[in-house]
């Protein structure tokens, strides 16, 4: 299992298909739900297994379609998952004391209900698209009391667009010599560009607070 892993961070195709053939939709839907279902596995490379993914398909190692609608299944399932642990379990987060005193405040859980009802639908979509903020997402909204329809309409909208929106590009630019031969490179790149939200806020913060 270590051994997987270790081809998974970053994902070596070659060798996952060598020893594990068909198996590895398996391998795919199982980190692809993991990452999305778990709140303690946002370590995961969800954006650049699923473009590499893609392209291993136009290489012909998986059939695209297949593959999108087996990782859409995982991005949602996993999701869900994170939601209900987030409003079941993690809702008693808040109640637990160290020396007399709540551990979060719980003006942070009304805050937090709050930005979801107001924002929950732009915020579930989007956090797809950027690491360790998917993994959250789903947890915080659950935790958040976000409405549940409200949260699995746009979750099943924004799983599709993250899956068949990278899956796809992976698989119409497989064929591009530059990608094939610096696939390490186009990792990189997309792990880049997906923190840039991230990096762009927090400068936002910090200008903010210089003012």
């Amino acid at each position: 299992m270590l051994e997987i892993f270790h081809h998974l961070l970053p994902p070596d195709f070659d060798w996952l298909f060598l020893n594990y053939s068909d198996a590895i939709y398996i391998i795919l839907f199982s980190v692809i739900f993991i990452e999305t279902g778990l709140v303690i596995m946002p370590f995961l490379p969800g954006d650049s297994l699923l473009f590499l993914a893609g392209l291993s398909a136009r290489a012909g190692y998986l059939n695209i379609s297949f593959l999108i609608l087996l990782l859409f299944f995982a991005a949602v399932l996993g999701d869900n998952l994170n939601y209900w642990i987030g409003r079941k379990i993690g809702l008693k987060m808040f109640n637990l004391k160290l020396g007399g005193r709540l551990l979060v405040k719980k003006e942070y859980l009304d805050k937090t209900h709050i930005f979801f009802e107001k924002h929950g639908s732009k915020a579930i979509i989007l956090a797809r698209f950027v690491p360790f903020v998917r993994t959250f997402a789903p947890f915080a909204a659950g935790v958040g009391k976000m409405d549940y329809k409200r949260f699995f309409l746009f979750d099943l909208l924004g799983g599709f667009i993250w899956v068949a929106g990278l899956s796809a590009a992976g698989y119409l630019l497989g064929n591009i010599e530059f990608i094939k031969n610096h696939v390490d490179l186009v990792c990189i790149a997309i792990v880049l560009i997906s923190i840039l939200p991230i990096v762009f806020q927090y400068i936002k913060i910090l200008l903010s607070k210089s003012k």
